[in-house]
């Protein structure tokens, strides 16, 4: 799609632009920072050479709100400020009343927030809260990593859980088509792209709008005749039950990582039933053990919430047991707090020292584990796409699993495909010897 850029004249403002949160959401300013840049406008990478800071928030967590609102309070008050992504439209209420700011959009706002900028300059009111916006997938993009792209095959979320704000922020449940998808796949891999994600709030749902769903876009985007590797975003435990004979045979191809994140929430079924999580402990359960009848070696990962209101003691052990038994290399864990308009708000709250109280004991279990599977590794040779520049001389690469495995080299080795020999585990990271490097691809 074209944009416009006559509005600006060759606008030589400046814009910082920065994204927090989900994937989704760095999709999202990706495209905000590209149809800027195509509107006309020059964008920077530090924010005290800006003219304009966008931020292109998140709030699905009261912690991560808080320190939103803390960095939109602390942007320099000379600046131009525009608040973009979730947070407008879950608490709208609190950032007008503790920030000062020029311009508010909400999530995935596409070309919208060129106009949105130009009403700014012209001093006109600048608020667009709208939900259930698509933007274009065809929208130019200023990405982070030439090897790396993210696309979001859906917005919104078909789940009505308790205690989820998001859903206020990203609206019903609006799938791109599969031609759509996979048009986007071919260009991307063709231009270079090495490495594609596949996000959305829930990518198990995905379809059920349109009339059609994920096994059938994941046999199209595998078929498309390019060297490239597929990370699949967060799946619903809920919503693979009718597809997964389905989705476990397209699993097996050798473009999918062999990394499954699917989110149990708690490891008790009443709980779960206040959550409006719409599944069981053994539903999942066997959701994870499918998986890994054809992946042994996947890389697991699931989200818990500590402390959820209707979670006693014993519910609270039940979700110990669980990690114990199913032994995720992930867990991104985070302490119950309620959410504006949530009906998991209105219910009687746990006292706060006994979520954080079992917030550690969790965190030590997660902790061991991580590092225990991680030791299984050890010895480990086989391939790694680097993906990543880390620190200093360091760099990192993903294997078939989706680890990250950290090698030093002062090449450059972006992109590379190495063969390397693990040789240290750590909680969240393996480190490895290079054995060869393969010629890029």
């Amino acid at each position: 799609m074209k944009l416009d850029n006559s509005a600006t004249g060759g606008n030589s403002k400046s814009i910082y632009v920065k994204s927090f949160g989900c994937s989704s959401n760095l999709a999202d300013g990706e495209v905000i920072a590209g149809c800027l840049k195509t509107a006309g406008y020059r964008l920077v990478n530090n924010p005290d050479t800006a003219d304009f800071l966008i931020y292109n928030t998140c709030a699905v967590k009261s912690p991560t709100e808080n320190r939103m609102v803390n960095i939109l309070k602390h942007a320099p008050p000379q600046k131009t400020l525009i608040v973009a992504g979730c947070l407008p439209l879950i608490n709208f209420k609190r950032l007008k009343k503790e920030v000062k700011f020029h311009g508010a959009i909400g999530p995935s706002p596409g070309s919208a927030i060129v106009e949105l900028v130009r009403k700014v300059e012209r001093g006109e009111e600048a608020l667009s809260l709208k939900r259930n916006v698509k933007p274009e997938l065809s929208l130019p993009r200023v990405t982070a990593s030439p090897i790396v792209r993210i696309i979001p095959i859906s917005y919104g979320c078909a789940g009505t859980c308790s205690y989820c704000s998001v859903r206020f922020a990203r609206g019903r449940l609006r799938s791109y088509s599969v031609d759509e998808i996979v048009q986007n796949v071919e260009a991307m891999a063709s231009s270079g792209v090495l490495e594609i994600w596949l996000t959305g709030q829930d990518i198990s749902c995905y379809g059920r709008d349109i009339g059609t769903d994920l096994t059938t876009l994941l046999s199209r985007i595998t078929n498309v005749n390019h060297p490239f590797l597929i990370r699949l975003g967060m799946i619903n435990p809920g919503g693979i039950q009718n597809l997964l004979p389905r989705l476990i045979d397209v699993y097996r191809n050798e473009k999918i990582f062999k990394f499954l994140h699917i989110p149990v929430q708690s490891g008790d079924d009443e709980v779960l039933k206040h959550m409006r999580r719409s599944y069981s402990i053994a539903g999942f359960k066997k959701s994870v053990a499918a998986f890994r009848q054809v992946a042994p070696k996947l890389t697991l990962a699931t989200d818990i919430i500590c402390g959820f209101p209707t979670e006693d003691e014993e519910a609270f052990k039940r979700t110990l047991r669980l990690i114990e038994d199913i032994r995720p290399d992930i867990v991104n864990s985070s302490k119950f707090a309620p959410r504006p308009e949530t009906p998991a708000a209105r219910m009687r709250q746990l006292p706060g020292r006994e979520i954080k109280a079992r917030s550690e004991r969790l965190a030590a279990l997660i902790h061991r584990i991580s590092l225990e599977n991680n030791r299984c590794w050890i010895s480990w040779r086989g391939q790694i796409l680097v993906d990543e520049k880390g620190y200093g001389d360091s760099w990192i690469g993903r294997n078939f699993a989706y680890r990250p495995v950290v090698v030093r080299s002062r090449q450059n080795l972006l992109g590379s495909d190495l063969e390397v020999e693990v040789t240290e585990a750590f909680p969240t990271y393996l480190k490895a010897d290079i054995l060869h490097v393969h010629p890029r691809r």
